[in-house]
Order: C-alpha cells, then sequence, then structure tokens
C-alpha cells in the first residue's frame, strides 16, 4: 500500500491525455494505475520471501546470544543445585562472563566461600567442644569407677574422689556456660542497651582476680579514664573478667598487668596487656578462636575452657566493635577491644571528672 501510494503521487500526465503502449493508446490515468499495481504486486511477493527469512535469521540470532547470555546463569543455577554440605568447595568456575552476569557469578562464589568458612568452623567448634566436654566425663566416670571397685575404701578416699568429681564438674559447667553465652552472644542483639563506663566495669572484675594475682606476685597497673559507650553492661563485665583472667591466669609468676581505659578517636577503649610467654605474631589471631590457650596446647593442662576471647570477640561485634590484640616484646598479650563511644555533654564531663573520677579511683586502689 505504500508503494503503491508512493507510485500514485507521482506527478500525472494532464487529464485526457493518450500515452502509447506499445500499438495502443492508452490513457494516461490508467497507465499511472497498472503503474502502481505492478510496484505493489513486485514488493508483496519479494516480502512474502524474504520477511519470513528474516524472522529466521533474527531467532536464530536471537537464540545464539540469549544462550550466550544465559548460560553462565544455568552455570550458576547448576552449581547451586549441586551444592550440599559435604560439597561446599564446588565453585561456578566463570573466567570469562563478563557485566552483571560476572559480578552475579563472583558474588556466588563470594557467598559460598563465606558459607564454607563458617561450616568449617562450626565443625571445629563442634570437634573441640566435644573433646572438652568429653575430658571432665572420663575423669568422673574414672574416679567413680575406681573407688568402686575398691572393696575397703574408706572416707579419706571417698572425700578425694569428691573433691575431683567436684573439680570436673566445675570445668564441665564453667564450658557449658561458656558455650551458651558465646551462643546467645553471637546469635541475638542487645536487648537493653544502656550506657556503661568501661572503667566502672573493672571493679568487679579487678577484685575478682585480685587473690590470685597477690599469690603470684603479680603487679597490676591500672589507668582509669571515662569511656561511656552503650551496651549491656553483664556482657562488658564479662569482657573485663575474661581479659583480666588470662591476663592473670597465664603470666609468670611475679610478672606485671597494666589495664587502661578511655576514649580515643571516637572509641571507648579497653586495654589489657600483661606479661607472659612469648606469641609468635602470626598465631596471635588464633587466640580468638574457641578452645585455644596461648602457646600452649588445647589439650594441655591449663585453667580455662578456651573461650575467653572468643567471648571477647563475640561481644565487641555485638556491640558494633572490635577486638584486637599484639604480642608484647619478650613476652606476654595487649588485647584492645574498642566500641562506639558516647559522647558526654560538657557539663556532665566536668562533673564526672570532678566526683565520679575520684571514688573510681577509689574503688580500683581498693
Amino acid at each position: 500500500m505504500l508503494v503503491g501510494g508512493v507510485v500514485g503521487a507521482v506527478p500525472a500526465l494532464p487529464a485526457g491525455t493518450m500515452v502509447r503502449v506499445g500499438d495502443l493508446l492508452v490513457p494516461a490515468e490508467e497507465v499511472s494505475e497498472a503503474v502502481a499495481a505492478a510496484a505493489r504486486r513486485q514488493v508483496l511477493t519479494a516480502g512474502l520471501i524474504a520477511f519470513p527469512l528474516v524472522v529466521a535469521a533474527g531467532g536464530v540470532v536471537s537464540w545464539v546470544l540469549v544462550g550466550r547470555v544465559l548460560g553462565p546463569l544455568h552455570a550458576v543455577t547448576a552449581t547451586a543445585r549441586r551444592l550440599t554440605v559435604e560439597s561446599l568447595d564446588t565453585r561456578t568456575g566463570l573466567r570469562d562472563a563478563r557485566g552483571e552476569v560476572a559480578e552475579l557469578a563472583a558474588g556466588f562464589d563470594a557467598m559460598l566461600d563465606r558459607l564454607q568458612a563458617s561450616f568449617d568452623a562450626q565443625r571445629r567448634f563442634v570437634a573441640n567442644a566435644s573433646h572438652e566436654l568429653r575430658t571432665p566425663l572420663a575423669v568422673l566416670r574414672t574416679e567413680v569407677d575406681v573407688t568402686l571397685s575398691d572393696p575397703g575404701v574408706d572416707e579419706v578416699e571417698l572425700r578425694r574422689m569428691a573433691e575431683v568429681v567436684r573439680d570436673a564438674t566445675r570445668r564441665a559447667d564453667d564450658l557449658i556456660a561458656g558455650l551458651l553465652l558465646l551462643a546467645r552472644t553471637e546469635a541475638a542483639e542487645l536487648a537493653n542497651p544502656e550506657p556503661v563506663d568501661l572503667a566502672e566495669v573493672l571493679v568487679p572484675a579487678l577484685a575478682a582476680v585480685r587473690p590470685e594475682a597477690d599469690r603470684r606476685g603479680l603487679r597490676i597497673q591500672v589507668h582509669a579514664g571515662p569511656a561511656t559507650c552503650v551496651g549491656d553492661a553483664v556482657l562488658l563485665e564479662r569482657v573485663a573478667g575474661n581479659l583480666l583472667e588470662n591476663a592473670v591466669r597465664h603470666n609468670v609468676s611475679g610478672g606485671w598487668v597494666q589495664v587502661r581505659t578511655g576514649v580515643h578517636e571516637g572509641c571507648a577503649e579497653l586495654e589489657v596487656s600483661s606479661s607472659g610467654a612469648v606469641i609468635p605474631g602470626e598465631k596471635v589471631a588464633e587466640l580468638f578462636e574457641p578452645f585455644r590457650r596461648g602457646p600452649v596446647a588445647r589439650t594441655a593442662a591449663v585453667p580455662g575452657s578456651g573461650l575467653g576471647l572468643s567471648i571477647v570477640r563475640a561481644v565487641a561485634k555485638a556491640h558494633g566493635g572490635v577486638a584486637r590484640a599484639e604480642p608484647v616484646e619478650g613476652g606476654g598479650l595487649a588485647v584492645r577491644v574498642h566500641l562506639p563511644a558516647v559522647v558526654a555533654r560538657p557539663e556532665r564531663a566536668a562533673r564526672d571528672e570532678a566526683g565520679g573520677a575520684d571514688v573510681r579511683a577509689d574503688q580500683l586502689r581498693a
């Protein structure tokens, strides 16, 4: 229709003009109509042949292009279907993908890396926890079996067995409590956060370790400055207690412990450093893993469950902070906990420095 209209719009001869076609004389109007009709027939004939070919070619090209685009997506889908707990090391293996598909594949592989690391850590955690729980249970069973097998057991032996059983049950109870606290801290958010001064949570923590520190002749130096953050006072007291217990428990006789709190670059900081055994720098990061006890083996006869720094890291993360450690030159470890600080108003800060700081210093010295 378009071609016929174009041909019909061509300027025509004046009406009544005769045009010779071969041996015939034909009016000019009939000639114009015949030319337009012929043009329409030729275009229609060519179009009926060309249009299906164009559609077929377009379909083939589209199929190839869509296949190349969706191929990587099919690879990602196939990888996801093959995944199981035992095959988390499977990756998409897409190296030639481009654009958004490449970003999707890279993000999927990164997610698998995180999942695999999480599952591996969980397996190690379960294995270590099983081993740690098996030890006190084995002690209990052995003591009870040995005592019951002796028909002439006396009161002294029974009391000795009772003390061993008490110590083993206390160790199992401490381990279970630590595991529950670690699980709750890692899985849940803070229920009722409130302003907490890290210098104040040091008071009960220091009181708890003073007897053992005095017995071992440890020198404890405290530099407590205001360091207020928002969080759970019980969990933060647990952090201070764990750090001080580790500093005293893994120290050397006649060693030292330094404790500092304050605000630095918008962070409330708690730092506990101590003397002790030499710890290689590359091993420091492993101390925050469960059941790690510094330079000694996990199965060594050292008090504690090896969950102290794991709990410290989990609590710090739950409060939006971080926990870091570095070896001390000559032996020992320095652990720093950084938490988002609460900026106090000027009048409140002045009041704390004038009154509360003196009371806190007296408590820490006591």
